[in-house]
């Protein structure tokens, strides 16, 4: 009966780069994320889609095109059962482009139903491929700083070769994050097409620091140093121009004790860390504030670490 009533999927929004770790760094929030729901069916072969919701229209319902499938296919291809008809429907409960991974949670929510379907043949660890897999249709490239967090939970550092080597990082007790989203879209592939593919060996040092400083942060949660290191020497500088007000924002969300604040993923998602949730809801107020004062809409939310990732509901 459940098989032929259908389950339910939520994969979690994300945050990607943490702005020391572009492409090898995210983390999970509690919400928003995407919801797919999929059952077997007779009528087709293979992952087939039947409803998208929410996207505005902008998401292909080709299973060989949309994100979700084509996860969701791989894993029905590593169990030998190509043939077998799963149908799915997507419910997006984020904003598409909005650098808060949303072609990932629907390639993670699609990988796991099927997987859940199929009777559990893969852990969660070893979902990992094909869910890159799924993420890799919409943009084309191979990194799962999204899909590793979202699948997974925590805040996760991940190798973008064939291996996906990852680790999860210690969250520490206290650490919550403020995001505030602009009424403004930037694709992913835009984002990256402004990325410069040589840095000076200063950059590279610098953002070396940082990158270290900010990882040995997370496991002794001293925050002073978090502050120090929570900087971006390469990505931030180049994309900034791309998110209206992000200077401001940015300047804002610091003034009132912010750890860090960068841009989430491709953007134009800002994100800041702090160590309590007081300073959590002034940062949020502050940000929202000075997209107000531009007349650009824009929405906040504040939220943990998300542990636990993708889950069956």
């Amino acid at each position: 009966m459940l098989m032929k009533a259908g389950i339910k999927v939520f994969a979690p929004a994300t945050i990607a780069n943490l702005a020391v770790g572009y492409d090898i760094i995210g983390l999970a929030l509690e919400s928003p994320g995407d919801e797919v729901i999929a059952r077997k069916s007779d009528q087709y072969k293979g992952v087939h889609i039947t409803q998208i919701f929410n996207d505005g229209g902008k998401l292909p319902m080709d299973p060989l095109k949309n994100t979700a499938s084509v996860a969701g296919q791989a894993v029905l291809d590593a169990c030998n059962a190509s043939d077998m008809g799963i149908e799915i429907e997507i419910h997006k409960k984020m904003p598409i482009g909005s650098g808060l991974g949303s072609s990932a949670a629907s390639a993670v929510s699609g990988a796991f139903a099927v997987n859940d379907i199929m009777g559990k043949p893969f852990s969660k660890e070893e979902l990992l491929p094909y869910a890159v897999k799924g993420e890799q249709s919409a943009d084309k490239a191979y990194h799962a700083d999204n899909v590793a967090p979202c699948l997974l939970g925590g805040i996760i550092f991940v190798k973008n070769d064939e291996t996906l080597l990852h680790r999860r990082l210690p969250t520490p007790k206290g650490l919550y994050i403020t995001l505030v989203h602009p009424d403004v879209e930037i694709l992913t592939k835009n984002a990256r097409d402004v990325i410069k593919t040589n840095i000076t060996l200063d950059q590279h040092i610098n953002q070396s620091f940082n990158l270290a400083g900010f990882i040995y942060s997370l496991f002794t949660s001293d925050f002073t140093l978090m502050r120090q290191c929570l900087q971006d020497h390469i990505i931030e500088p180049q994309r900034a121009f791309m998110i209206p007000k992000f200077r401001e924002v940015k300047e804002a969300a610091m003034n009132q004790n912010a750890l860090g604040c960068s841009i989430s993923g491709a953007g134009p998602s800002i994100f800041a860390l702090s160590e309590n949730s007081l300073d959590a809801e002034n940062i949020a107020f502050a940000m929202r504030e000075v997209f107000s004062n531009s007349k650009i809409k824009a929405t906040t939310l504040i939220s943990k670490v998300n542990p636990e990732g993708a889950y069956k509901y």
